[in-house]
């Protein structure tokens, strides 16, 4: 049975890869195509799709986002989450919302191939050193970090002043206003006991939720 997939990623020559490295192993085709979390939510409404591979960063509704629109429709369709971000950043967070695995941009292109092998066939894709952390957490082991306790969103805030992004760059991106993000930033200060932007920049750095 040939495996259909639908790329979701903001970046057409990133798509493009994909898609060529799917195209050599004749057990996948890319059915569909998206270029934002709204379009990878109508693709798999319009039928014809096995598995989603979702980059986590793209303009308006993130990646995050889209996983949990496609989840509450469609609970049976894996999501398999892709980054250029390290798998400490966001990995924990993508699969307790719902996804199959999660995979670096920087994997191997056979290491895909795996990866979508085994989310099709029901299992879940994480790396012996995620999954090493998925069992402490699910044993309790270790206190959670702050972080961990924001929301999506004021994870994804957090990370972008991490960066050293201004609030309007970050509302530009996020597709959201100004205040918005003020007031996201305002929550994460809050909610792990800092007082200043530098603060968080200097948090987000230690705590290696930048690249």
């Amino acid at each position: 049975m040939t495996i259909r997939v639908l790329i979701a990623d903001d970046h057409p020559l990133i798509r493009r890869g994909l898609r060529d490295i799917l195209g050599q192993d004749t057990g996948m085709q890319v059915t569909a195509e998206a270029a934002n979390a709204a379009e990878a939510l109508q693709a798999v409404r319009r039928g014809g799709v096995d598995v989603v591979l979702m980059d986590i960063t793209m303009p308006g509704r993130s990646g995050v986002d889209g996983l949990k629109d496609i989840k509450s429709e469609f609970p049976s369709i894996p999501v398999l989450m892709l980054s250029i971000h390290p798998e400490d950043q966001y990995a924990l967070r993508v699969l307790k919302a719902g996804a199959s695995g999660y995979l670096t941009k920087e994997s191997a292109p056979e290491e895909l191939v795996s990866a979508i092998q085994k989310v099709v066939s029901g299992g879940r894709y994480v790396s012996p050193s995620l999954a090493e952390r998925l069992a402490a957490e699910i044993g309790g082991g270790g206190g959670r970090p702050a972080h961990e306790l924001l929301s999506d969103r004021e994870y994804e805030v957090l990370c972008q002043i991490g960066r050293g992004k201004s609030v309007s760059q970050i509302a530009g991106e996020m597709s959201l206003s100004v205040k918005t993000v003020s007031t996201y930033r305002a929550r994460i200060l809050e909610k792990l006991g800092l007082e200043h932007t530098a603060d968080l920049i200097r948090y987000a750095i230690e705590k290696g939720l930048v690249d």
